[in-house]
């Protein structure tokens, strides 16, 4: 027994050296870019086949095909992916959802070309270097490369510019650190790792262009378990995990939990993987996915029917060719589901390859009689039945998504895919055997495709009823600007879960479209690289267009059966890699630069243009040239009995970050009727109070009340809807959606459902002439006024403004304390945090100062104000 023990420990050994190599790359490159490499896996087995081509087939000696590989190619391509992707997304300002759907693209990428180069077929005679052979001399270089490295970060100068980097990239630029060179070093050193783990995996896994990097990105678990930061605890966490999967290769159990313990014990990394994205959501929470930076592009209805003719073209096909046409409306529809996830929700969705093969299975299950509890059913019977079963599982990923975004989310997801790949898809129990059929009367292709163009029809009907209506507003919302969208009264916690539900339901019936036209459930076909493949193809080609995800199952089934295998995804893994240069996908690029190139078109005017030809031409609609003058009274809103005993109250509210108390204590009353502001310097605790009457943050102690009711636990949407609303510092507009639609989002969220609330709150802030205009074409001035009409729209009792002055000249100012006075006067309670101390003097009835959590005076402006001048505090 201790023998085996012995020897299955070194094989564990050998298993997680190999991981704790790629943690190692992960982080450092992770910790030198601030990006989580996705085509780490690629890489590596691009290195393992390139070593195999030059030992096995051109017959070089190992060590020389070994120093080319690891010292000269592997490094190469890292710097290579600095300098001519991710360099340049830093250039153009791309945030971390850009570099996230680059690097996916990389991974298409590498992936696709392995394929063309040498095929998609297993290989099992790469060449096995000679530390592979012996799991101590694993362990050896994962130790000292492992202690070299923090030795360099520690103690060198490199290491400092690193952690300075890291810690602040702009600042240590100004300071005089070339942080290109670190990013290239760190981007080098994490592809030498990448190659050396493929080398030495590659003896002993089948070498493909799918598997390969697929297994090393399930051991992405130890970098996410050491916080993408701690090399020490990314080692130990991947020894681990490989000794306990190895011993528990021991365990024989019998029974119907047979199979399961199998799967886990074979799978332990992907169970690490899952466990660690899950309780650790604080990794990469920064951004969600790439914005466009303009309104979304329409799409002319002559592409709808030049699509509409190319998907009937396959009517006349007839034999392979009308076979593997049928795959192309089922796929559109797997597609459309990422259009709803994350086009129109906003939310990075990396796993729904494993909704569409859950569709599939359980279309195949029902039809075949094997489903747990339930009859065989007829074909059509058994796909309706099995999106209804998937639908709810969509709550797998979209429960995380309600308080993760962004790289958190991202890895959620993938794990998810590759969890239901491992534990439901690769299990002979479930899949063994399974046949499926096609509907009775539909056997045939040309009838099939039909009834998939039928199908089709109604998944794009559903995927329109989310882009239009208030539902439709309210995913645009959340998608653009998901805290401005809560403000604004958005359930943004149910519209996530409603559009990963919607996701998997429609995945769910591509799937079985695509299991009922290959005639039998394929797992290879619900492969978690697929997904990958299928959401950079959505998004280059237009996340948030329909036609895009037509446009992407016509490409991606297309190229890939009439060439060979890898086309579709080279193709899709270099516009994925150029997705910070064209944001809204390459339609929206085209048409930009075709606008650009238009001989003989017309200037448009802005909007102050408009106002002085309306002057000069003796017309009085529209605000005057020197800026918006809105009435000086405003026209009075609905209001509810006894709302002017409507008031906002903090309580000893205490509040911190870490070990700094930034709210001592502190009390303070919002009044109806009257406008109370809050000054102070720096770091005085103002934005913190703000955000704990707002409801984005929670304080550690005290109550806020509205009224008698204590709110102090209610989020931001919740309070929007009992009266209580905001706007923000930096701008929460919603880019997508025009100006009307941007207000009419507060109407139809807020307190009071009044039709006639956008009307009013157009004319009341001087918006009516841009009532049409795409919020993301206007100026800052007017989005001020914009963002404020919103949060009116839904007749709020509370008013609280961060800032509003900022970015604001005279004459906007002016006008801006004209609206707020007004709306006082109607009976609104309004709070202004604002660093414009002569805004401040003459709009407001209370001021309180704060200074270092604590509120330190309090008065009447004139009171106030001139104390704050003899102290000469700074605000």
């Amino acid at each position: 027994m201790s023998s085996l023990t012995y020897d299955l420990t070194l094989a564990g050994l050998s298993v997680g050296s190999a991981a704790a190599l790629t943690g190692i790359g992960l982080v450092v490159t992770y910790r030198a870019t601030g990006v989580l490499n996705f085509a780490h896996g690629a890489v590596a087995m691009v290195c393992a086949y390139v070593l195999r081509q030059l030992v096995v087939e051109w017959g070089w000696p190992l060590w020389a095909g070994a120093t080319v590989t690891l010292l000269v190619l592997a490094p190469a391509l890292g710097v290579a992916l600095e300098r001519f992707v991710f360099r340049p997304l830093s250039v153009l300002g791309g945030g971390p959802a850009q570099t996230l759907v680059a690097s996916i693209g990389v991974f298409v990428l590498l992936v696709g070309g392995a394929a063309l180069l040498w095929g998609q077929g297993a290989r099992d005679d790469a060449p096995e270097l000679l530390v592979a052979a012996d799991p101590w001399g694993q362990l050896a270089v994962v130790l000292v490369l492992a202690a070299a490295v923090g030795a360099v970060i520690r103690w060198t100068r490199f290491g400092r510019e690193l952690r300075a980097v890291v810690d602040d990239r702009r600042l240590a630029v100004l300071g005089g650190i070339d942080a290109d060179r670190v990013a290239a070093a760190g981007w080098a050193f994490g592809s030498f790792t990448a190659g050396l783990t493929g080398v030495l995996l590659a003896p002993y896994v089948r070498l493909d262009p799918y598997g390969l990097p697929l297994l090393v990105m399930e051991v992405v678990a130890v970098a996410v378990a050491a916080r993408m930061r701690s090399l020490p605890v990314a080692v130990v966490t991947a020894l681990g995990i490989g000794v306990a999967q190895s011993q528990l290769t021991r365990l024989h159990p019998r029974g119907w939990g047979e199979p399961l313990l199998q799967a886990v014990g074979a799978n332990l990394f992907v169970m690490a993987l899952l466990i660690a994205a899950l309780a650790l959501p604080r990794v990469g929470t920064r951004d969600v996915l790439p914005r466009t930076a303009t309104a979304r592009v329409p799409t002319p209805p002559g592409a709808w029917i030049v699509a509409l003719v190319l998907f009937l073209l396959p009517l006349g096909f007839a034999g392979s060719d009308l076979h593997t046409s049928v795959q192309v409306p089922a796929l559109g529809v797997v597609l459309l589901s990422l259009v709803v996830v994350t086009g129109r929700g906003g939310q990075i969705s990396l796993g729904q390859a494993a909704y569409a093969g859950l569709g599939a299975l359980f279309t195949a299950l029902l039809a075949a009689g094997r489903f747990p509890g339930l009859p065989r059913l007829p074909e059509l019977a058994a796909l309706a039945l099995a999106v209804l079963l998937v639908a709810p599982l969509g709550l797998l990923t979209g429960w995380p998504a309600i308080s993760r975004r962004g790289l958190a989310l991202a890895l959620v997801t993938f794990a998810v895919g590759v969890g239901v790949s491992r534990f439901v898809f690769a299990q002979p129990y479930a899949t063994s055997g399974l046949a499926l059929g096609r509907p009775a009367g539909f056997d045939d292709d040309r009838a099939y495709y039909v009834l998939e163009l039928a199908l089709l029809g109604a998944a794009l009907l559903a995927a329109r009823a989310l882009r239009t209506g208030r539902t439709g507003r309210a995913l645009a919302a959340m998608r653009d600007h998901e805290s401005g969208a809560s403000a604004s009264g958005v359930r943004v916690p149910a519209l996530k879960l409603l559009a990963f539900v919607s996701g998997a339901a429609l995945a769910a019936l591509g799937g079985g479209m695509l299991g009922m036209g290959l005639r039998a459930f394929d797992p290879a076909a619900f492969d978690p690289v697929r997904g990958l493949l299928w959401f950079a193809a959505v998004v280059v080609l237009g996340a948030d267009s329909t036609l895009g995800a037509l446009a992407a199952a016509a490409l991606l089934v297309g190229l890939d059966a009439g060439a060979r295998g890898g086309v579709a995804a080279a193709l899709i893994g270099v516009l994925a890699v150029l997705v910070g240069r064209f944001p809204g996908g390459p339609y929206e690029a085209l048409r930009s630069a075709a606008t650009r190139l238009r001989p003989g078109g017309r200037a448009s005017l802005s909007e102050r243009g408009e106002a002085v030809r309306r002057s000069l031409r003796g017309t009085a609609p529209g605000p005057p040239p020197d800026g918006p003058v809105p009435p000086a009274v405003a026209e009075p809103s609905p209001r509810a009995p006894g709302s002017d005993s409507a008031v906002l109250s903090a309580h000893a509210l205490q509040a911190g970050y870490g070990g700094f108390r930034a709210l001592d204590s502190v009390d303070l009353q919002v009044a109806p009727a009257r406008i109370t502001a809050i000054v102070g310097p720096n770091g005085a605790g103002k934005s913190t109070l703000f955000h704990c009457l707002a409801g984005t943050l929670r304080p550690a102690q005290g109550q806020v009340r509205y009224g008698d009711r204590d709110i102090t636990r209610l989020p931001a949407h919740s309070r929007t809807r009992l009266g209580i609303a905001r706007t923000f510092q930096q701008l929460a507009v919603f880019p997508s959606l025009t100006v009307a639609e941007n207000i009419r989002v507060g109407a139809e969220q807020g307190r009071v459902d009044d039709p006639a609330a956008v009307e009013r709150a157009l004319r009341l802030l001087g918006l009516d002439s841009v009532r049409d205009a795409p919020a993301a074409d206007l100026p800052t001035g007017t989005l001020r006024r914009v963002e404020l009409a919103r949060a009116l729209a839904g007749s709020p009792r509370v008013l609280l403004l961060d800032e509003p002055a900022a970015g604001l000249d005279t004459a906007e100012v002016a006008a801006l304390a004209r609206v707020l006075k007004a709306l006082a006067a109607d009976g609104t309670a309004l709070l202004v945090v604002e660093h414009d101390l002569d805004l401040v003097a003459g709009l407001a009835d209370v001021v309180h100062v704060m200074t270092a959590g604590r509120i330190v005076a309090s008065g009447t402006p004139a009171h106030v104000l001139d104390a704050l001048d003899t102290r000469e505090t700074p605000v």
